[in-house]
C-alpha cells in the first residue's frame, strides 16, 4: 500500500485532520495504485444504501486483487438483516457468479440456516475482502486494509444485532487474533458495539466433518441470542 493509499485510508476510518493532499502523486498510476483510487474518490462510503453501494464500488481499483479479479463480490440479503455473516473472500464460484458463499460452502450454510429458524434470505452475508485473491490463498494484510471500510460501512447501513465471523480469516482482521479459532469460537465478544460470534467457516467442515458438533454448538448460541433480541424488541 503506498503513502497515499495508507492516508486515504486512515481518512476513511474517520481520521478527518490526515492530510491526504500532502503525499506525493505515485508515478505510472495503475490498476490498484493511489492514482486509480483517488479518481474513484470516497463514493461506495459515502453511499446511502447497500446498492448505491454496490454499484460505486463495483470498478473498485483500491488494491492489487482487482487485476485478476472477473467481479467484485458485494454481498447478499436482506438490508435490514438481524445477523450478517463475513468470511474471508470470494472463490471461484463467487467470482464468476458475482455472489458470495455461492459454492459447496455456502450450500452447507444455507442448509445450516434452517437450523436456527433463518433462510438466506433472512440474513446478509458479506466478505472481508470482495474480489477473489489468486488461487484463494489468504488475503494480505494491505489488501483487508484497503477493503475493510466497505465492510464496516455494510455493517453501519444494515445496522445488524449479531455478526458472525466465519473463520480464522474473518476473525483475525475484526477481531485482532491470530490464535487458532478453535481456542475461541462460540465466545461472544464485540465488534463496532455489536455482538460478535465467532465459528467455523463452512469450508472448514467440509474438511473436519467432526467439527460440525461444534458449530452446532455455536449456532444454537446465535439461536438463543436472536431469540433474546425479540424478547427485548
Amino acid at each position: 500500500m503506498s503513502r497515499r493509499d495508507l492516508l486515504e485510508y486512515l481518512s476513511d476510518l474517520g481520521w478527518r485532520d490526515v492530510e491526504t493532499r500532502a503525499a506525493p502523486a505515485d508515478p505510472g498510476s495503475g490498476p490498484g495504485t493511489a492514482g486509480s483510487h483517488a479518481a474513484a474518490g470516497d463514493g461506495p462510503l459515502a453511499a446511502a444504501d447497500l446498492g448505491a453501494m454496490a454499484r460505486a464500488l463495483a470498478g473498485c481499483t483500491r488494491c492489487r486483487l482487482c487485476q485478476g479479479r472477473t467481479q467484485v463480490v458485494f454481498g447478499v440479503g436482506s438490508p435490514s438483516a438481524r445477523v450478517v455473516f463475513v468470511g474471508e473472500g470470494p472463490g471461484a464460484d463467487e467470482d464468476r457468479l458475482g455472489e458470495p458463499f455461492v459454492g459447496r460452502a455456502g450450500q452447507l450454510l444455507n442448509a445450516m440456516l434452517p437450523s436456527i429458524g433463518l433462510a438466506r434470505a433472512d440474513v446478509y452475508i458479506a466478505n472481508v475482502v470482495k474480489c477473489r485473491p489468486p488461487a484463494n490463498r489468504d488475503p494480505e494484510p494491505d489488501e483487508t486494509a484497503a477493503c475493510i471500510p466497505f465492510l464496516k460501512r455494510q455493517i453501519e447501513l444494515i445496522d445488524p444485532a449479531v455478526i458472525v465471523c466465519l473463520g480464522r480469516i474473518a476473525a483475525r482482521y475484526l477481531l485482532g487474533t491470530t490464535a487458532p479459532i478453535s481456542s475461541y469460537r462460540g465466545r461472544w465478544t464485540k465488534w463496532m458495539g455489536r455482538d460478535v460470534l465467532p465459528t467455523y467457516h463452512p469450508a472448514y467442515l467440509l474438511r473436519n466433518p467432526a467439527a460440525k458438533r461444534e458449530s452446532w454448538s455455536d449456532f444454537k448460541k446465535l439461536r438463543e441470542r436472536l431469540k433474546a433480541e425479540e424478547v427485548k424488541g
